[in-house]
């Protein structure tokens, strides 16, 4: 028989104490004590987290929920905290949402307590993807934005992503000191959440051309597409927001013949096509896959649920689809943006471009074969962002990205960006087919002049406290006694993040890092591959990144050079005792 938990018991009670507390839920309370204390203990042990992301969890009643009452207490301290930075001003904020549950719902409920506070407040009228929102942060020019989502997650989950006034995510020292203003919010009612609504603008679609616009800026080859208007683009939204800009954009680009995967452009936020809207999932693009098949499409591209990461498939060579990944997408973008605009005469020699550590060392070699530089920053976008900020009239961004789909080209977005790349995407794909060439052939051409990287992660759940002290011992064990080789090959250059370090272990040579403190490794072996080690921060996990290297000598290689590198990557993982 299941046990009450004291800290679940004892939140409770703070919520059925409380007169700010509706009797509908009070009501639902007693009846979880009554008929099911495993789910009111899962409800109320803890109360859900506000992290450097913002709030992500499950929709529901409970403190560790969300719903009403948690995302008004959490929006109150990032109020408190933004109002502490812009003493004596008219604080602006804007507000976006996306497809799933109670999105619009919580914006409101977001956007009350804001105009409560005396906040100047913009919200959208409609579901608007994430980078729409970014935008909108300095072109409204406010001092913080909200978007609700839960990004890629299944349908039981909703999240609320902070941004500040540069328009990207929350980064040191904001996300720590607003973590410390939401722990204050101990009980709802010290949220203030009524009065001043005629504080809150409504955004309407006339903003849309202002976003669309600067997406139009970023085509290099516009006679390109218009020579191959008529390339076969097959879109899904994954029932997300990116329907709403995604086929704009590509047809404000000239791009004619665009077919959208009917069953998936309907708004759900119950995702009743796929297990999960996450483009990175085999099963997510099954429907998308089977229409580019019937069609002969060029291209597939899947948008998640909020529109800043994208997925796609193309044929290879042959003839049959093929998921393309992250890393690989971002290198194709970064090779075509770089060679056109070296072409153009558009490089002036202050360019640079970013991706994140756990993120292909392809993109890095691409970018200084332009002459252009290439920084590293923390996984996140966030951290791109705060790069993009940093060096903001010092030198000019280029584009960005990160394995995890994620992309983005120019600054007047500061997160990654799905509407641009998929237009982007579209168009490497017109380029590609004015050489008789299609995507697949770019990406064998890439890896014939740079070298085949082949990239793969392996993320292991441990739960529960014994789980994370084992985290802990196996982080201990790879940073005390590091390998001296895998699989035969010399660990040439260890990164250890936590102390901040980069060790030659050829010279023994110890440098410092140009990075803050973070528990993440990196061991780089004598043939070029990279192994990547980092714990999650918000769930039970140990992540493990894989990049190996190979020279690709002919195009006839590739087929059995791509066999032979995910057996190398089974190899360490065998070696290293992850399987």
């Amino acid at each position: 028989m299941a046990i009450i938990d004291n800290l679940a018991k004892q939140n409770s009670e703070q919520w059925l104490l409380s007169e700010a507390i509706d009797q509908q839920t009070k009501d639902f309370i007693i009846d979880l004590i009554k008929n099911n204390i495993e789910q009111f203990n899962e409800s109320f042990y803890r109360n859900l987290e506000f992290g450097t992301g913002g709030l992500r969890g499950i929709m529901g009643i409970g403190t560790n929920r969300m719903n009403q009452y948690t995302v008004s207490m959490a929006t109150q301290g990032f109020v408190n905290y933004i109002i502490k930075c812009n003493p004596n001003k008219q604080i602006k904020a804007v507000i976006s949402f996306d497809s799933r549950n109670k999105s619009e719902e919580f914006a409101l409920i977001t956007a009350k307590v804001m105009a409560a506070n005396g906040f100047k407040v913009f919200l959208f009228n409609e579901l608007r993807p994430t980078p729409v929102l970014s935008y909108a942060v300095r072109q409204l020019k406010c001092d913080a934005g909200v978007m609700i989502t839960a990004s890629h997650n299944p349908k039981e989950y909703n999240g609320y992503k902070a941004y500040w006034n540069d328009g990207g995510q929350l980064v040191y020292p904001h996300d720590t000191l607003v973590i410390e203003e939401v722990v204050k919010i101990k009980d709802f009612s010290q949220v203030k959440s009524n009065g001043n609504e005629n504080n809150i603008t409504i955004v309407d679609s006339s903003f849309d051309k202002l976003y669309l616009n600067e997406v139009l800026k970023l085509s290099l080859s516009p006679k390109t597409i218009e020579k191959h208007s008529n390339i076969k683009i097959c879109y899904t939204p994954l029932h997300g927001t990116g329907i709403t800009m995604v086929p704009k954009a590509l047809e404000m680009y000239g791009f004619k013949n665009i077919s959208i995967v009917k069953e998936q452009a309907v708004l759900d936020g119950d995702f009743p096509t796929c297990k999960s809207p996450n483009p990175e999932e085999h099963s997510a693009m099954e429907l998308g896959m089977k229409l580019a098949k019937e069609i002969d499409a060029d291209v597939l591209l899947a948008t998640d649920p909020d529109a800043d990461r994208v997925g796609i498939a193309v044929k290879d060579n042959n003839n049959e689809f093929v998921l393309i990944n992250g890393n690989q997408t971002a290198t194709v973008l970064t090779y075509y943006i770089l060679k056109i605009l070296k072409e153009t005469d558009r490089l002036k020699g202050n360019e640079y471009t970013i991706k994140t550590i756990v993120t292909s060392e392809l993109i890095r070699k691409v970018s200084e074969s332009f002459g252009v530089k290439n920084y590293d920053v923390f996984t996140g976008f966030k951290f791109i962002a705060e790069k993009i900020l940093e060096l903001e009239s010092k030198e000019k961004y280029i584009c960005g990205g990160e394995e995890s789909y994620g992309f983005s080209i120019g600054d007047y977005v500061r997160d990654k960006d799905a509407v641009s790349a998929c237009c982007l995407i579209a168009e490497v794909c017109a380029w590609a087919k004015e050489q008789g060439k299609s995507f697949f052939d770019i990406l064998l051409d890439i890896y014939l002049e740079y070298g085949f990287f082949k990239e793969e992660l392996l993320s292991i759940t441990i739960k529960g406290k014994s789980g994370a002290e084992q985290i802990q011992k196996m982080m201990a064990d790879f940073r005390h006694n590091p390998p001296k080789t895998i699989i035969g090959l010399e660990v040439v250059m260890i990164k250890d993040y936590q102390k901040q370090t980069t060790l030659d272990t050829i010279t023994l040579k110890e440098e410092i890092l140009g990075f803050p403190k973070s528990n993440v490794l990196q061991f780089f072996l004598k043939d070029g591959s990279k192994i990547s080690i980092r714990p999650s921060g918000t769930e039970p996990k140990i992540k493990f990144y894989f990049g190996v290297f190979n020279q690709l000598n002919s195009i006839k290689e590739y087929p059995e050079l791509e066999k032979k590198a995910d057996a190398k990557i089974q190899k360490i993982i065998s070696e290293l005792g992850l399987k």
